[in-house]
């Protein structure tokens, strides 16, 4: 028994790693931490959420299409003669939709859902209603941020840094501010990404239980059956509803399908079984094809019920009007949503307007083309402006220091990845691969800056990475204390530059009336007007 024990504790350490043991302040403060620091992120979030109040930049699509998906379960076209309808949606009129004219959409239903929550708590007529929603999901990935870390780092005073990091940064902040998609994707793929490094460790543990109890010697061919591995459902339903919200979610279900199954692989041949690869392709691949793409697959069309069930959606009685078209083996509402698709594929893959804010992926990392969601140059009397000539705007700029930052923090994991064989870092590299490699196969596409906000998150903890292995040797008692103090204040200038250049910023991501002066003193680029 004692053998098989030691044997047992040898396996856990070579396949979890020697992680420090939280004391009981450590697990609270683990915590505590990262919620205080969302709670005061989350105050400044829906502080004057109504502002602007109006529609801002493609709020236009989205709060009109979360509204009428609350009102008859799919997206209805404005009525005709409505010219203007965003000037009647911003004076409080709600009731502009066709109920018998469906309209096409690009993108699925889920993060519209997201949306049309909040309305339909509020009101679609309330500013507040439509970006609540919103808001809270970038409140939680405050917090969500942190635990990750925690669970990757096992440090409480960086998983602190990694929800500080999120919650005063300008992009995140805005965002979270914004009744679009992309905070809604963000979450939903953090989610996974956190529910499958859960699953990770409860694998091991698993794993090293099950092979330690085998008779000492003995080493299993292919491995057990590691369970049923319910944060690894939980991480398929996620990852599906990032797909549900905007297709580039499949990105993420690929790139953390890859890592799920890379992990087991590596644990299997750590723990000695002989048989690893054949056990990692026959029987870990398979479980994870299942519990990530096929729940994917299935939860997908789902999410589409409003529509199935609706007689006027776009495109839904397509198959029914048009027997001798489409793939005649499926049943006609099979084939009407695969023609709907279609349309949607042809839409996004050929979307090339021009438009003044667009920016090529290249330029993102370092804040070259911040998109501007709304302007307007109030002058002395109107909105509180008191001088000749006023602004109120709503800039994605994001945090430069974090950012600029990020970009070395980047190669910097990369090279920990692949020289080191690191797996935090690859796991890290893999949600920015999901997020951010394939834009930049669409180069002649109209895409902006804030799409990086999906692999925001892993440029976080990637930054965290960094300061960890600047502040590790601090811990040590053979570091001299001259060098200690200058890495913990380095650490320290450091986020404390981030909190000022948030604040700096901060009139410009919340619609405050300020004057022209100060605003243009905050367009340090002319890429940036």
């Amino acid at each position: 028994m004692a053998h098989v024990t030691a044997r047992e504790e040898q396996l856990r350490r070579r396949l979890l790693g020697d992680r420090p043991v939280l004391t009981p302040a450590g697990v609270r403060w683990g915590w505590l931490g990262p919620l205080l620091i969302a709670a005061l992120g989350g105050l400044l979030r829906f502080w004057h959420l109504d502002r602007p109040p109006k529609l801002a930049f493609d709020e236009t699509y989205y709060v009109k299409e979360g509204w009428s998906l609350i009102r008859f379960g799919t997206e209805m076209q404005v009525r005709a003669g409505i010219a203007k309808p965003d000037d009647l949606w911003n004076a409080g009129t709600t009731d502009i939709h066709n109920p018998q004219l469906g309209n096409i959409v690009v993108h699925p239903p889920i993060g519209k859902w997201v949306i049309g929550l909040g309305e339909w708590a509020f009101g679609g007529d309330n500013p507040f209603g439509w970006r609540f929603s919103v808001a809270v999901l970038g409140t939680v990935s405050i917090v969500m941020v942190g635990r990750i870390a925690l669970r990757l780092f096992g440090s409480v005073p960086l998983a602190a840094i990694a929800s500080l990091l999120l919650a005063f940064e300008g992009l995140h902040f805005t965002m979270s501010r914004t009744a679009l998609l992309d905070m809604v994707v963000m979450f939903f793929a953090l989610a996974g990404f956190g529910a499958l490094l859960v699953d990770r460790d409860r694998s091991r543990e698993i794993l090293a239980r099950r092979v330690g109890a085998l008779p000492h010697g003995t080493w299993p061919q292919w491995g057990p059956w590691l369970g049923w591995r319910p944060w690894r459902w939980l991480a398929g339903l996620m990852l599906a509803l990032a797909t549900s919200t905007k297709w580039s979610g499949l990105l993420f279900v690929a790139a953390f399908g890859l890592m799920t199954v890379w992990w087991d692989l590596g644990a299997r041949r750590a723990a000695g079984v002989r048989g690893w690869g054949r056990a990692a392709v026959l029987i870990d691949g398979p479980y994870a094809v299942v519990q990530l793409v096929l729940v994917t697959a299935a939860v997908y069309p789902l999410t589409w019920l409003g529509w199935f069930r609706s007689e006027h959606g776009y495109l839904r009685n397509w198959a029914r009007d048009h027997p001798g078209q489409g793939v005649q083996w499926l049943p006609e509402w099979a084939r009407s949503f695969v023609k709907y698709h279609q349309d949607m594929w042809a839409f996004n893959t050929t979307l090339t307007t021009p438009h003044s804010y667009q920016s090529n992926p290249w330029g993102w990392m370092v804040q070259a083309r911040p998109t501007s969601f709304y302007y307007e140059g109030p002058t002395k009397g109107q909105q509180g402006c008191t001088v000749d000539q006023c602004s109120q705007a709503v800039h994605t700029i994001g945090t430069i220091s974090f950012w600029w930052a990020g970009v070395f923090a980047l190669f910097v994991v990369a090279w920990w990845w692949l020289a080191r064989r690191d797996w935090r870092a690859g796991a890290i590299m893999a949600g920015v691969i999901a997020g951010y490699g394939p834009w930049f196969y669409w180069q002649k596409r109209t895409i902006f800056a804030f799409y990086e906000l999906a692999f925001e998150p892993y440029v976080a903890l990637a930054i965290v990475f960094c300061l960890g292995l600047i502040l590790q040797p601090a811990l040590e008692r053979t570091c001299p204390e001259r060098e200690r103090r200058w890495r913990i204040w380095g650490v320290a200038a450091y986020l404390v530059l981030g909190l000022l250049l948030f604040a700096f910023f901060y009139p410009i991501h919340t619609a405050e009336v300020i004057p022209y002066d100060s605003w243009y003193a905050r367009m340090w680029f002319p890429s940036w007007v």
